[in-house]
């Protein structure tokens, strides 16, 4: 039966993340108590009662609705897990662990010494050896570290989906929350490009919908940040000054203030206080006009009616070529294709990555051709007259591996196209090799 109870935190904790991620795939029931009444951090976790429960204090802390309790973030997640994101057999149990103490003892130093000082909770400094202070000679440090880290998982990724197995388990949930910050504030486009297997599986794991049910919408870093000294000196203890008398009102509101200023304060030394949610990103298609074409009614009339006698009619009768495009794509290194099922991850992990696009886009994708003798291409309808993917960084993962022609909507030859490519039937001649299976971005 799936674990339930109390988990007790602070808003945007990423250790907490794990716990929660792993119960969306568990189907465990985690109540969330991180703000007052219910829980003040830095005063409810110092109670009695709290410390007679929890004894050093911490959060992330589970309180199951049996009366077990249980600290500190891994063991949270793997208590919330089932056996398929713990491992089913020894050997795979024992790689989920490796990965585990990975991120902890290879990630979170560097990541923390890069990333807290951007974020206002340490302070950086270009003297070595400051006591206290971040500082030049460290967060160049910190930088190689990260490549390096990058790099190794780079290299796994290379052959591997995720990284134990064929399936999402603790290990991905675990390294992916822990390199969350990094790819939100520091690792910019050029910084992240060399580790392409490694953006793709993170990438592909945020997406996922048991993922972004935690995280919401990741934007992932576009220009390093860098130490910010505003939110640094805001975070700071303010200096007792003299100051002359006033009255008890204004007195009592000083204290208020100071009172909330001070509050973060408590814990600041932990490495967990990342705080402020990401601004919404703006939607790249705003600036377009309305368009007479409904996409998400062709969709239905695709996903639920015959394909030849009624989608394909809707969509030439409703189809608007001056508010959307269509486009041709084709792989570019098809020599590269291996097996089948491996080949068909690549299209999966596309559209997985393009869960935000959904709206404003819709294609078929062919794997044609046999085991080291395949190729992929792919009909597209994109809101727009351009490209789709360079107007967001999230969407940029994988379209340069294809190439990309525009077809003009009234030619016959996107007419047999688009027929070929949403019936999947057809003599699909500018291609050479049989129809081997496909999958629709809808």
């Amino acid at each position: 039966m799936a674990a339930a109870g109390t988990l007790y935190t602070y808003p945007e904790n990423w250790r907490a993340f794990k716990a929660l991620i792993a119960a969306q795939y568990s189907g465990a029931k985690i109540k969330v108590l991180s703000t007052p009444p219910q829980f003040h951090f830095g005063q409810t976790n110092k109670t009695p009662e709290f410390l007679k429960k929890f004894p050093v204090g911490k959060v992330p802390a589970f309180e199951g609705a049996d009366g077990f309790c249980v600290f500190e973030s891994n063991a949270i997640a793997h208590y919330v897990s089932n056996d398929d994101l713990r491992g089913s057999t020894k050997e795979t149990a024992a790689q989920i662990i490796q990965w585990v103490s990975f991120a902890d003892s290879d990630i979170v130093p560097p990541a923390s010494t890069w990333v807290f000082p951007t974020l206002g909770i340490m302070h950086y400094n270009k003297q070595w050896g400051s006591p206290g202070l971040f500082d030049l000679q460290a967060t160049e440090y910190a930088k190689e570290e990260v490549k390096r880290v990058l790099g190794i998982l780079d290299s796994h990724l290379k052959t591997q989906t995720f990284l134990v197995g064929e399936r999402i388990t603790l290990a991905d949930i675990t390294v992916v929350c822990t390199l969350l910050w990094l790819y939100k504030q520091v690792l910019e486009p050029s910084f992240r490009q060399p580790y392409s297997n490694t953006n793709r599986w993170f990438v592909t794991c945020i997406n996922q919908p048991q993922f972004k049910a935690v995280l919401g919408e990741v934007k992932l870093c576009e220009k390093m940040a860098q130490f910010d000294a505003k939110k640094f000196a805001e975070n700071q203890p303010k200096k007792d000054v003299p100051k002359k008398e006033k009255p008890a009102k204004e007195e009592k509101k000083q204290e208020k203030k100071e009172e909330r200023k001070s509050e973060p304060e408590e814990e600041m030394d932990e490495c967990d206080q990342a705080l402020a949610a990401e601004p919404k990103s703006k939607d790249p298609f705003a600036h377009l006009p309305k368009s007479p074409f409904v996409m998400d009614e062709f969709k239905r009339k695709y996903s639920n009616e015959d394909t030849l006698t009624v989608a394909l009619p809707y969509f030439w009768e409703h189809f608007d070529k001056d508010g959307w495009s269509i486009w041709y794509s084709q792989y570019r290194f098809p020599e590269e294709l291996s097996q089948t099922f491996m080949s068909c991850n690549l299209i999966t992990g596309m559209f997985q990555r393009l869960d935000k696009l959904r709206k404003n886009a819709f294609s078929s994708v062919i794997l044609f051709g046999s085991n080291n003798d395949s190729t992929i291409s792919g009909i597209w309808v994109f809101r727009g007259q351009e490209l789709a993917f360079p107007l967001s960084p999230d969407w940029q993962v994988d379209y340069e591996s294809y190439t990309w022609r525009k077809i003009d909507a009234d030619s016959e030859e996107c007419k047999t196209l688009v027929k070929e490519y949403f019936t999947w039937e057809g003599e699909f001649k500018h291609v050479g090799k049989a129809f081997n299976q496909g999958k629709i971005f809808k």
